[in-house]
């Protein structure tokens, strides 16, 4: 292991694309503590100090950020506009036909797509910072009104001012996209992927200093242990894969023969990532969006439906949130394997192609074969995506960490997924140079 990683450090274009990327990195984390112009710096300091381990309506969000969010830096977007434009691309393809027939026209049609997606995202970037500054701007940032400091964020509250706070934060989100894209380009690995990565592991120190702090060393290792085993399960699960064996057969070609090889199509237990996690989490925010805007701010009763969601879908401890949110990760889970994976496009394609799977006729024998395969693969996928997604949760029962626990939910998939597919990559490109790669 030491021999392989000491291999990457002598191999100079392999050298300069990590130390490329660690630059970038590095400037990443610098711009999400560098506070947007007219911000109180010492109250949101204050603020954040006086309401540690609160989990706002924007705790997600602060998540992807890195903390940046929640400090209203020059990067508190983040990365949360991209993510959310590249879902809303992906959806688009099953409403509008345009949007299909560019993704299967080849690079010229992902190119297509990836210029729609930049618009998309410097539009939402726009519309979450003004909702953001005007947030702020109420004192409700950090879910209360009661705290002096919490009131007065923006040293000064004009239209004007308000104006270039909004302007500063898009256009942090549309640098935070170009490098991602210089990342993917003159670096290792996935640009946008890595700054999700970068922003979550920013994350864990805080994170567990607060279980140490709050429950005592003790806690604190059989947290660490636990979040052990946890990683390796995740990495064993996210590895797992149906290989469904393609042939295809002999065809001649003037004199040559094509075809005749045998290969198979890999159909991950885990297809859906952390998208339904994510779904499932916005879906969740909006009864507690809607209630906190229905709360009376000069003191009397809320209504009897803005008290039910208070006490049963605001905080994560709950019985009934944790079921709803079980059971929202497997709904959503079926609902984008199935506009991701069409089970008919692979089955014409194998036919176009001469292929079919040992057993089954091709054309609709296969499709309805991989649909079925495909329903009972997503299955215990969805159950597992639902555990995870529950480790936070129970974390905030049991233990008092806030929603973000390291070791669980939206964190954990991003990062073990991240990391190996970062790893493959630079094995990858050892094997190119060296014929042996990093790993064994």
């Amino acid at each position: 292991m030491f021999s392989a990683i000491a291999r990457i450090f002598r191999t100079p274009d392999l050298r300069r694309k990590i130390g490329f990327t660690l630059a970038i990195v590095a400037l990443y984390r610098f711009g999400a503590h560098v506070p947007a112009p007219f911000v109180s710096y010492p109250n949101v300091q204050a603020c954040l100090e006086q309401t540690a381990g609160q989990d706002g309506l924007l705790s997600l969000v602060n998540l992807f950020s890195g903390g940046a969010l929640l400090q209203l830096s020059i990067f508190a977007l983040g990365v949360m506009p991209y993510i959310t434009a590249t879902i809303i691309t992906q959806l688009l393809r099953v409403v509008i036909p345009h949007f299909e027939t560019l993704h299967k026209e080849g690079q010229s049609g992902q190119a297509r797509l990836t210029q729609y997606t930049r618009y998309l995202t410097i539009a939402l970037a726009l519309l979450q910072s003004t909702t953001l500054v005007t947030v702020a701007r109420s004192g409700q940032l950090f879910g209360t009104t009661g705290i002096p400091e919490c009131n007065n964020l923006l040293t000064n509250s004009s239209w004007i001012t308000q104006a270039m706070i909004i302007i500063t934060l898009t256009a942090g989100t549309g640098l935070i996209m170009w490098m991602a894209e210089l990342v993917t380009e003159r670096g290792v690995g996935n640009g946008m992927s890595l700054l999700i990565f970068t922003s979550i592991a920013a994350t864990f120190p805080g994170a567990l200093g607060a279980i140490w702090a709050a429950r005592g060393f003790e806690i604190f290792l059989l947290v660490l242990a636990i979040g052990i085993v946890i990683v390796a399960l995740v990495v064993f699960v996210e590895q797992s894969q149906r290989r469904v064996p393609v042939q295809y057969a002999k065809r001649m070609v003037g004199r040559r023969t094509y075809g005749g090889s045998n290969t198979y199509i890999p159909i991950k237990v885990n297809m859906a990532g952390v998208i339904p996690v994510i779904f499932a989490s916005s879906l969740l925010y909006l009864p507690a969006l809607i209630a906190q805007f229905n709360t009376p701010t000069d003191g009397s009763a809320p209504p009897e439906w803005v008290t039910w969601i208070i006490t049963y879908l605001t905080t994560g401890d709950h019985p009934l949130y944790m079921a709803i949110y079980f059971l929202l990760i497997i709904g959503f889970t079926y609902f984008y394997v199935a506009i991701t994976f069409n089970p008919v496009d692979v089955a014409d394609n194998m036919k176009k192609y001469g292929g079919f799977i040992p057993g089954v006729r091709a054309g609709r024998p296969t499709a309805e074969y991989l649909d079925f395969v495909l329903t009972r693969i997503t299955f215990p996928g969805s159950i597992y995506l639902g555990l995870i997604a529950l480790i936070p949760l129970i974390a905030l029962a049991t233990v008092q960490a806030n929603q973000n626990f390291p070791f669980g939910g939206a964190s954990i998939l991003i990062i073990v997924g991240v990391g190996l597919e970062t790893v493959k990559q630079i094995d990858a490109q050892l094997q190119q140079r060296h014929y042996e790669g990093l790993l064994r």
